[in-house]
C-alpha cells in the first residue's frame, strides 16, 4: 500500500473489565503485524462526533492489560443519531451522524473499531449504513449480545458476584436468615443464573421466568423443615413477580435507554418476611460488578477479540462484529446483532444444570420450554 492504514477505536456503553485489554490488543496488533496508525476516540461515539481523540502509541497501552475501566473513557448517552445537546436547562436530541462521518473522513481513517454492547452495535450499524467501515467488538457484563457465545466482561462480573455470594453464606448461616443478592443483567438472566450456580444459591430468579412468590416461600420453608435454617436467593435486576412489573430505580432523561433497573430485591424481601416471618436481608451488588481487574479468561478473550478485529480491518472485512463461536473467534454481521437481546432459552445447558441441582427458579412444576415462552 502507498500509505499506512489508519484505524480508529472507541469504547461505548457502560464500562467493564477487559476494555483496556482490547485497546492494548488493537494497538499492539496494528503496529506489530501491519505497521498501522491507531487513533483512540474519547468517550465513545461522543469523541467521534466532537472530534476528540488521541493517537495511540505502544507507551499508551503499556501496563494496562490488568486495569479495569477504559483509558479512553466511555459514554452510554452518545448515540450519533440521537445525540444529546444542552439547550438552556434541558437536553434536546439531534442527529449528528453526518458530523461523525465528516470527522472520520477528515482524519483519513480506513476503519473504526467500536467496542460495546447492544446500544453501541445499534449505533455502529447505523454508521455502517452511512458508509463507515465498521468492525464491532462485543462487550457487556450482561452477556446479552446476539451473535457471540460470550462477551468479555461477563466472566469478571460473574467472578465478583460469586465471591460476594460466598461471603453472604457465612452471615446467612450464622444469623439463620434469608439473604437476597441482587445482580445486574438488565433483561437477561445470564449473570444471575451463572453466579447463583457458582455461589450455591438455593433460589435463582431471572427475568425470563416471572417468579411465583408462594413457590419461593415454600422453598424457604422446606429448607427450614430439613434443618437448613438459612436460604440464599440470587435475583437479576430485571426479574419480576408473575403478573408484576419491572422495578425501575430511576429514569435518565438524557439517555437513549432511559430506564435504570434496580430494587426488585427489596420488594421480594418484604414479601418473604410478610409470608414466612423470617428475617430477610438484601445486598445489591450494582456497579461493583463492573469494576476491578479483569479475570484471566476476560483478558485472553479481549485480546483475541482485539487482534481479530485488526485482522478483519486489514483484510477489508467490514460490517461485522467479532464473536466467540464455540472455542474459536469468528464474526457476525452487525446488522444481525443490532437491536436484539440474547436471553436464556429452553435449550440452555446452564438452565438445565440449575434444575438438576434442585435449585428453585421460583416456578412450580417448571416446564422450561413453555414457561420461558410465556416470559418473552
Amino acid at each position: 500500500m502507498s500509505r499506512k492504514m489508519k484505524l480508529g477505536v472507541l469504547t461505548g456503553g457502560g464500562d467493564c473489565p477487559g476494555l483496556n485489554a482490547v485497546i492494548r490488543a488493537v494497538v499492539k496488533t496494528a503496529l506489530h503485524d501491519y505497521d498501522m496508525e491507531v487513533v483512540g476516540f474519547f468517550d465513545g461515539y461522543e469523541g467521534l462526533v466532537e472530534n476528540r481523540y488521541r493517537q495511540l502509541k505502544p507507551a499508551d497501552v503499556s501496563g494496562i492489560l490488568t486495569l479495569g475501566g477504559t483509558i479512553l473513557g466511555t459514554s452510554n448517552r452518545a448515540d450519533p443519531f440521537n445525540f444529546p445537546v444542552l439547550q438552556g436547562d434541558e437536553y434536546i436530541y439531534i442527529d449528528r451522524s453526518s458530523q461523525a462521518v465528516q470527522n472520520f473522513e477528515r482524519l483519513g481513517l480506513d476503519a473504526l473499531i467500536a467496542i460495546g454492547g447492544d446500544g453501541t452495535m445499534a449505533a455502529s450499524n447505523g454508521m455502517a449504513e452511512k458508509g463507515l467501515s465498521i468492525i464491532g467488538i462485543p462487550k457487556t457484563i450482561d452477556n446479552d449480545l446476539f451473535g457471540t457465545d460470550q462477551t468479555f466482561g461477563f466472566d469478571s462480573a460473574l467472578t465478583s458476584a460469586a465471591e460476594a455470594i460466598d461471603k453472604i453464606h457465612s452471615t446467612a448461616q450464622s444469623h439463620h436468615r434469608v439473604m437476597i443478592v441482587e445482580v445486574m443483567g438488565r433483561y437477561a438472566g445470564w449473570l444471575a443464573l451463572a453466579s447463583g450456580i457458582a455461589g450455591g444459591g438455593d433460589i435463582i430468579l431471572i427475568p425470563e421466568l416471572p417468579y411465583q412468590i408462594d413457590v419461593v416461600c415454600d422453598k424457604i420453608k422446606e429448607r427450614n423443615r430439613k434443618g437448613k435454617n438459612f436460604s440464599i436467593i440470587v435475583i437479576g435486576e430485571g426479574a419480576k413477580a408473575e403478573g408484576g412489573e419491572l422495578v425501575i430505580k430511576r429514569k435518565v432523561a438524557n439517555s437513549p435507554d432511559q430506564i435504570r433497573l434496580g430494587g426488585i430485591s427489596n420488594q421480594l424481601a418484604a414479601q418473604i418476611e410478610g409470608i414466612t416471618t423470617l428475617e430477610t436481608r438484601v445486598t445489591i451488588l450494582g456497579h461493583l460488578l463492573r469494576g476491578g481487574t479483569p479475570t484471566a479468561f476476560d483478558r485472553i478473550l479481549a485480546s483475541r477479540f482485539g487482534s481479530e478485529a485488526v485482522h478483519l480491518g486489514y483484510n477489508g472485512i467490514f460490517g461485522n462484529m467479532v464473536a466467540l463461536q464455540g472455542n474459536e473467534i469468528g464474526k457476525a454481521p452487525i446488522k444481525d446483532v443490532a437491536g436484539k437481546i440474547r436471553k436464556i432459552t429452553p435449550d440452555s445447558s446452564l438452565l438445565k444444570t440449575a434444575i438438576s441441582l434442585d435449585t428453585s427458579l421460583g416456578v412450580e412444576n417448571i416446564n422450561v420450554s413453555s414457561d420461558l415462552e410465556l416470559a418473552k
